[in-house]
This record gives structure tokens, sequence and C-alpha cells, in this order.
């Protein structure tokens, strides 16, 4: 995801920084000092509105972290890193973070899932379902059917049912444009397009999927062409999963019918 520009940067910056961690007003001292450049505690506290007696145990905090070197001069000058440095520090934290994270949860994790979930699920967000998405490509051994509005159908999504299809499985994908079904060709020469079952465009359908006749996921748009900013595009989605599954029976009922009477295009 790109982010063209931001209301508040500093802020956001704030925001984010709190978000990894770093107290309110260590966050708003390196805040302060990436704005200055360097500058000492009554600089610093002219600018972040932290009091002057607070600034050097925020100091402290970002020394300890490596975010903030110190010029032991009278008064003592304070140096931000760099904002890429910055980043790419968190970043490593993020990953860092990440792996525990995995570890632990691979450790309590049962030995093995249950091999259905009974009943049906729902998941909000476009994150989140998008993460539901890949997931049911991952699992795929035979066949994925999938229809979807152009604009959920991201370069993220086609890269997956491109390594998907190289591991063999069939993809029948409906619901889109022209280009983005030429698009799709070049990156999955085998792939079938057939018509979607309605004017996609009228509805405020988001995605329909179903994954070796045994998994499916349905999903809503709210605000799709009507977005604004304070009142977003939001997604909602149902899923689930077997054999005797009432979703999985219908929408398989569904996409057999199509798959079997319709033309691939």
């Amino acid at each position: 995801m790109t982010i063209d520009s931001i209301e508040d940067p500093p802020s956001t910056a704030v925001e984010q920084l709190e978000r990894f961690g770093l107290s309110a007003y260590a966050a708003r001292t390196f805040v302060a000092l990436a704005r200055l450049g360097s500058g000492t505690a009554r600089d610093v506290s002219q600018v972040s509105e932290v009091p002057r007696t607070r600034v050097y145990d925020a100091i402290d905090e970002l020394h300890d972290q490596g975010l903030v070197d110190i010029q032991h001069s009278s008064p003592k000058r304070f140096w931000a890193i760099s904002s890429e440095t910055a980043s790419r520090t968190f970043e490593h934290e993020l990953q860092r973070r990440t792996e525990i994270l995995r570890t632990a949860l691979d450790e309590i994790e049962p030995a093995q899932r249950r091999a259905e979930q009974r009943g049906v699920w729902t998941v909000n967000g476009e994150t989140a379902i998008t993460n539901r998405v890949l997931e049911f490509f991952a699992s795929a051994d035979d066949e994925i059917v999938y229809m979807t509005v152009e604009d959920l159908l991201t370069d993220e999504v086609i890269e997956a049912l491109g390594e998907t299809a190289d591991r063999g499985v069939s993809i029948h994908l409906g619901g889109v444009s022209q280009d983005v079904q030429d698009r799709i060709q070049d990156t999955i020469p085998g792939a079938t397009m057939f018509e979607s079952l309605w004017v996609w465009s009228d509805t405020a359908a988001g995605r329909l999927m179903m994954v070796d006749g045994e998994k499916t996921l349905v999903s809503a748009l709210v605000n799709g062409a009507e977005a604004t900013r304070s009142d977003p595009r939001s997604e909602t989605a149902v899923w689930g999963e077997g054999d005797t599954n009432s979703l999985v029976v219908v929408l398989k009922a569904i996409f057999t019918w199509r798959l079997d009477t319709g033309e691939p295009k």
C-alpha cells in the first residue's frame, strides 16, 4: 500500500511511534529532534511541549534504542537518526517480534487442526479478508473458483493465484473486465475466464470463492464507489468449510451449474 500524503505528519509520527512502544514523551521528543535536526533539552521542550525536566528521561529511552545520539557538550545536544534508519530499525524489531509470536503460536497450536470448521464464520476488513483468501489459495489442491470486483483483484492476489496455478491447481475467474482478464492471462496463462452471474457494479458484492469444492467465502462491500475519506469503503465476509456446510453446499451448486453450462472465454 502506498500512502501519498498525511494531513498532520507530526501527530501521525508520534502516534505510530507510541504504537511501536515508545512512551508519549519519547515519541514527542524524537519527532521534535527530527524537525530540528539537533537540539538541546530546551529546544526540544519548546518544540514538543515536553517538560524540560522530562526531556532527559525521554532522551535516555531513545538513546537506549539507538534512535538518538548525544553530544556531551554544555549544554548537551541531541541528534535523531534519519527517518530511513529509524524506519529500518522499527521494521527489524517488528520482524523479530513477529517471528517470536509465530514460534510461540506454533508451539501452543494443536499438532493437527480440525479437518472441518463447522458453521459459518465472519471476518471483517479488507486486509483480514484478503489474508483469509490467500490462506485458502495456499491450501488448494485441485481447483479455485474466484469471482471479484476489479478493485479487490490486487497484484498480491494475482501473484498468489499464479503461484497456486504453478502447483497444478485449476483457476477459474469471473467478474472482471477484459483489461483485467488480459493482465491475468499474462500471469496465469492457464486460467479459465467465465461470465459473471450478474452485473457486479449493480450490487454490493465483493468476492465469491470456492476452493476444492470444500471451502467457500462470500463478501460484500459497503460504500463501494461512493466511499469518501469520512465514510470509507468497508468489506465484510462469511466463510464456511466442509462437504455438508450449508454455505459450501449452496455456492457449490451455483458454481458447478455455471462452470458446467457457461462457455469459457
